[in-house]
């Protein structure tokens, strides 16, 4: 057993789901600090194939496979700013601090396995000893997933009983019966059914599309979903670009398909405040989606009346304060596309 040389060490991880791997690098973190923090990232992205689990879930995962832990294992969610890369950092930095002071804790380090370049993280805190681990069985979270969200018999059980923790396993077969995940499964077929029509392209295609930030007397216009991926989320006016559009007219023809606003196409355009690119090549499931985004502001007025059509089961205007609780409950990252605009988190 290795000797305890550091006072805290911190494991970042996403975690969908805790599994075998996971577990190897928390025994060995156990066993070498007095005290592990771990840290569930993504824990502000709603519930979709790619994070099938609330961060409590999985806080609830991790301790029930770690029972004998108790104080020596402290689990807290993290935010993702996909889009403000400070901001997690930041968070990341306060949480390890938080701990590092309840636990009197002077020598720390940061513990997890390099794999490829989304481990980057390992090397972003030069201030904490880095502890890089072999990947135990070579587990893979998205392959996990895959069977569990398209079981296909014992075969599929078997090899989820090999790769989880006896609690983590347990822990799935029971949100197998639940409401979300029959809605979870049908977005994974949907989306997998999506990238079949292109899976024989020569290279994978590039999506462009676009949306309307559309801020009004201190509200913003939001819509809610009507259809799959992100089915009954609220969502920002926008989609795909025509192929003889251009951008900003794309963005207006949007806007006004899915919530009827009124305004006319030149006072629209008089009130655009800014546009920006918005690609994080993991923003959208469904492939490599680009967005361009577009900030239409009307300090005063009365609101105009709007209504969902098209794409939009209904259209509605948010107060700001109403917006910024928004955080980790609507599709995609449009709420970071929002405040990206609107100037803060």
């Amino acid at each position: 057993m290795p000797e305890k040389t550091n006072d805290l060490l911190v494991f970042i991880g996403r975690f969908q789901p805790f599994h075998n791997s996971h577990y190897a690098v928390l025994q060995s973190a156990l066993q070498r600090a007095k005290h592990v923090l771990v840290l569930v990232g993504s824990a502000n992205r709603v519930r979709s194939p790619k994070n099938p689990f609330t961060a409590r879930e999985r806080e609830v995962m991790i301790r029930a496979t770690f029972p004998k832990a108790g104080d020596r294992l402290r689990i807290t969610p993290i935010k993702d700013y996909p889009y403000l890369e400070d901001l997690w950092l930041r968070g990341v930095q306060d949480a390890v601090d938080l701990a590092a002071r309840e636990v009197g804790a002077e020598y720390v380090g940061i513990i997890g396995h390099t794999k490829d370049e989304s481990s980057y993280y390992l090397k972003a805190f030069p201030q904490w000893e880095q502890i890089d681990v072999p990947n135990f069985e070579g587990r893979s979270a998205t392959e996990l997933r895959d069977l569990i969200l398209s079981p296909n018999g014992p075969g599929t059980d078997l090899v989820l009983e090999s790769a989880l923790p006896a609690p983590c396993l347990h822990f799935v077969r029971e949100f197998q019966r639940l409401p979300q995940f029959k809605t979870l499964v049908r977005e994974y077929q949907f989306i997998q059914n999506y990238r079949n029509q292109y899976a024989a392209c020569p290279y994978p295609p590039t999506f462009v599309t676009v949306d309307a930030v559309v801020v009004h007397s201190g509200h913003i216009l939001l819509v809610e979903r009507r259809a799959m991926p992100g089915e009954g989320l609220l969502a920002l006016p926008g989609g795909f670009l025509g192929q003889d559009e251009r951008l900003l007219d794309a963005a207006i023809r949007e806007l006004k398909e899915e919530t009827r606003l009124k305004l006319p196409v030149p006072v629209l355009k008089g009130s655009l405040r800014g546009s920006r690119v918005f690609d994080d090549p993991d923003r959208s499931q469904r492939g490599r989606t680009i967005t361009h985004a577009f900030h239409f502001e009307f300090p005063t007025g009365p609101l105009p009346a709007v209504k969902g059509g098209d794409d939009a089961r209904r259209a509605k205007w948010v107060s700001l304060s109403d917006f910024y609780a928004l955080d980790g409950q609507m599709f995609e990252d449009h709420w970071h596309i929002g405040t990206s605009f609107l100037g803060g988190v």
